[in-house]
């Protein structure tokens, strides 16, 4: 059987021109091994930037592109029970998920309900573990606290305003631009500020007297400042990404004066540390709330494998209304 490939062999700043749809030949099934057809794969931040060759894990070249999915048994070998021929799974992280078709351990995929929209499901891997665990573990929140987050109109954003509604925390949501103002507000984000010096003062018309006990980075730059300026004393800021391309600029007064504590998150560091109950229970509270329509993304488009480049253009780009997704066999 023939599968077609999303395959890069060299790194660059201009990412869509490194990647192209490859045909190849599956082999037979070995015992163990299903084979499976990929319904959906979203392209995030992470695989742009393991095509530029900024992120903090890399694969060997040559590689296929795409780190999570979902898709469907379409053939198994003798040996494997489950999951039947039919089912709906989770595909393992790293998997190459932009491809047509994969052949996996049948004991490394995790099966899905039946009757939910594939492409949501597809990004359960990745953005909303981020924004959950970032809302769970690093301080207690009750009903009633307060979080405020930047780059809130970011995929990770959009979960985590939708989870912490869930949770009756309430959060302060602050973008870079006027025109990201209405994605967050769809997403449920009530309180939507725009980034800048006087991010404290809206911050308190707002807040009033009460403690924002967590922050949330995604931005870097003078950014962090601008969030540590929101934060009550003793609070925690939590940095997991850099979309200006800076580091976190922050003064030692907020360290020192204020005992804020700076940290960091990465998933795949979680994946690596947790046990593979946690991880379960994780990606089980995660998929319920995807199944029953309670959390969800924008998408902006879908595309074939054969518009794979220009698919990761359209990721790599700014101002996008929401993810861009493969549709490897649509």
């Amino acid at each position: 059987m023939k599968t077609v490939r999303a395959r890069y062999t060299q790194r660059g700043p201009n990412p869509h021109e490194l990647i192209s749809p490859v045909e190849m030949d599956l082999p037979d099934l070995a015992p163990g091994e299903v084979r499976v057809e990929v319904l959906a794969a979203p392209i995030n931040p992470s695989d742009v930037l393991t095509l530029t060759g900024e992120y903090g894990l890399l694969p060997q070249l040559p590689a296929v592109g795409g780190n999570e999915g979902v898709g469907r048994v379409i053939e198994a070998a003798a040996d494997v029970n489950a999951p039947p021929v039919g089912t709906v799974v989770l595909l393992p992280v790293g998997c190459g998920s932009w491809s047509t078709h994969l052949q996996l351990p049948a004991k490394s995929l995790v099966p899905l309900p039946a009757g939910v929209d594939p492409v949501q499901l597809s990004m359960l891997t990745v953005n909303p573990p981020t924004a959950l665990l970032m809302l769970r573990d690093f301080v207690e929140l009750k009903p009633g606290d307060w979080v405020i987050q930047n780059a809130a109109n970011s995929a990770v954003g959009g979960y985590l305003v939708q989870i912490a509604k869930l949770r009756g925390i309430n959060t302060l949501n602050v973008v870079r631009r006027e025109s990201a103002v209405d994605a967050v507000r769809e997403a449920g984000g009530e309180h939507v500020l725009i980034d800048g010096d006087d991010l404290p003062k809206q911050a308190r018309a707002i807040t009033g007297d009460a403690p924002v006990k967590l922050g949330i980075d995604c931005v870097g730059g003078v950014s962090t400042e601008n969030l540590a300026r929101c934060l009550s004393e003793g609070a925690t800021l939590l940095n997991y990404g850099a979309m200006s391309g800076e580091r976190c600029m922050i003064s030692p007064r907020y360290f020192v004066f204020r005992d804020i504590t700076l940290r960091g998150f990465w998933l795949s560091q979680w994946f690596k540390n947790a046990d593979p109950e946690a991880r379960k229970a994780v990606f089980a509270e995660v998929g319920g709330l995807i199944a029953t329509g309670k959390l969800k993304a924008r998408v902006q488009q879908t595309y074939p494998i054969a518009d794979i480049a220009k698919a990761v253009a359209a990721a790599a780009a700014g101002e996008r209304g929401g993810k861009i997704v493969l549709v490897p066999n649509g």
